[in-house]
């Protein structure tokens, strides 16, 4: 079966995913951790991509972003790929590629699940066993929103910002949407939609995407199509 053309639209956010080979890890210590921010930092500012939410593991980073300009998001992905690929073999002697793949991705409506997303990907590291406390974690973006540092990686969402009309406020806000989690059925659905890349959206928000990509952004039901009587 032939594979979907990507779909990339402005100003909609997208749930991103980018994975290590099989048996490779994309970092080994804290000085890849930050390469890679760093550099993932620059292509986002150069090629126009708002990332609002990010969680980076040893094999794998998620990320949470809105291209604000054609291509924004493919061109930031390629840029980090080269770009910190040719590094990581200099710096640990190796050759070969990193990357299991291209990077998957869905489009999701904001005002339904942007929230979602984020405390998927900030509460990550913490079902993962990667942290004991999710807040601990070095190397996501939960301490930007709950005011413990300013993450130049971070570009929020104006829909962070009506949590609150002060920094206090937006950080309470966000710690009260953290301590309620997600239930194992919304992470399923997250995962799956971003594995999958089919969007996150409710049908009339869905209809005016599919719209715009000119294909369908969810699987058409299985069976033949009803009769019209």
């Amino acid at each position: 079966m032939a594979r979907l053309r990507r779909v990339e639209l402005t100003d909609w956010p997208y749930m991103v995913v980018l994975r290590a080979q099989e048996g490779q890890t994309l970092v080994r210590d804290d000085e890849d951790r930050q390469r890679l921010l760093d550099i993932l930092r620059d292509a986002s500012r150069e090629y126009g991509l708002a990332i609002h939410a990010y969680s980076l593991l040893d094999d794998h980073l998620h990320l949470l972003a809105t291209p604000q300009q054609a291509n924004a998001l493919s061109l930031s992905m390629q840029a980090l790929g080269r770009r910190y690929v040719a590094g990581f073999n200099r710096r640990h002697q190796r050759q070969g590629g990193l990357w299991a793949g291209r990077y998957r991705a869905t489009i999701i409506d904001p005002t339904r699940y942007l929230f979602s997303c984020m405390v998927f990907i900030e509460l990550h590291a913490q079902r993962t066993h990667a942290a004991h406390r999710a807040e601990d974690y070095l190397w996501s973006s939960i301490a930007h929103h709950l005011g413990r540092r300013t993450d130049p990686l971070i570009m929020d969402h104006v829909l962070f910002w009506a949590l609150g009309n002060t920094p206090f406020e937006r950080q309470a806000g966000w710690r009260r949407r953290l301590d309620d989690g997600l239930s194992l059925t919304v992470i399923r659905q997250l995962a799956e939609a971003t594995h999958k890349g089919w969007a996150l959206a409710e049908d009339a928000t869905l209809q005016r995407l599919q719209d715009q990509a000119d294909r369908p952004l969810q699987p058409r039901p299985r069976g033949r199509p009803r009769k019209q009587h």
